[in-house]
């Protein structure tokens, strides 16, 4: 009997599917790939149950679902209400990375790990972490990565902080956090949460700067900031985008690591989710804390 083909749905809450996770997927080895717009959390149980009945119970681990959008918490209620769907052995695999954050962050937490290990023998037990674009997925998936992994973290507001301190909330009532929602506007608050991080992650939106030079050059217990934007200018000032590691320019002694090293890592993280979920002999859960897991072995 011929192996059942690889099908995945692509589920977007918002009016297109991304067309870099279908290339991703069908370079992973999906060979029937389907999208659904405009997808409510409601919807999910009625489409995963036509997923999971209209083939046997075999076939249900090369049956995929993944959930797209840009909102880390609507992503994570859909994996919620797939897994719930599911009527055993009627079962499928089922990834979620909104706007391809998940991956992206957990790339970013694994290089800056690898760097802090190789560069200064420390670990993100009581490390002090602050984070730019903290109501972003990105910021969001990387703060609670960090948080999960004993780091002690701040997220930046930088346009009013109830949407930080509601972010912070749902970090805590999920997955058992604390994140520190802290006000940086101004160049002044900017410069004094700086001078106390030990590792600055900056999260915001493309060709956006959130620390310059002003910001950096009193950041004496600084030492690695990772940056995800590689549209000019850079989101850390100096920023270059294969950064690994190296010395910033105009830091004496903080370390960067680029978009381009990141985005290295996330790439090879979203295509080795989708590759798992394919070659699984059972049905698989994945979220950035699985991305995590991966990212971190694939940074060597």
């Amino acid at each position: 009997m011929s192996e059942p083909t690889p099908i995945l749905h692509m589920f977007a809450p918002q009016k297109h599917m991304s067309p870099f996770d279908v290339n991703m997927a069908a370079d992973a080895g999906y060979k029937v790939i389907t999208p659904y717009l405009n997808v409510t959390l409601e919807e999910v149980t009625g489409l995963v149950q036509d997923a999971i009945f209209s083939r046997p119970p075999a076939s249900g681990v090369r049956t995929g679902v993944f959930i797209g959008g840009k909102d880390a918490l609507l992503a994570l209620d859909m994996l919620k209400a797939t897994k719930e769907a599911m009527v055993p052995p009627f079962e499928l695999s089922a990834f979620a990375d909104p706007a391809g954050s998940f991956t992206t962050a957990a790339a970013m937490v694994a290089c800056v790990e690898k760097v802090m290990k190789d560069k200064f023998q420390r670990d993100w037990k009581g490390t002090k972490v602050a984070i730019f674009g903290a109501t972003g997925v990105v910021g969001f998936a990387s703060a609670v990565i960090a948080a999960l992994e004993g780091a002690d973290v701040k997220m930046v507001a930088h346009r009013g902080i109830d949407r930080v301190i509601a972010t912070s909330n749902a970090a805590k009532e999920r997955f058992g956090v604390d994140l520190e929602p802290v006000p940086g506007e101004t160049p002044d608050q900017k410069a004094s949460i700086v001078a106390e991080a030990e590792i600055v992650f900056a999260a915001a939106a493309a060709g956006v700067q959130v620390l310059g030079n002003s910001e950096l050059k009193n950041a004496r217990k600084l030492l690695v900031t990772a940056d995800v934007n590689a549209v000019p200018p850079p989101g850390i000032e100096g920023m270059e985008l294969f950064m690994n590691g190296e010395l910033l320019p105009g830091c004496s002694t903080t370390l960067g690591v680029g978009p381009l090293a990141i985005g290295d890592i996330k790439y090879k993280t979203e295509s080795g989710l989708f590759k798992r979920m394919i070659s699984s002999d059972k049905p698989l859960l994945l979220d950035f804390r699985d991305a995590f897991a991966l990212a971190r072995t694939l940074v060597g």
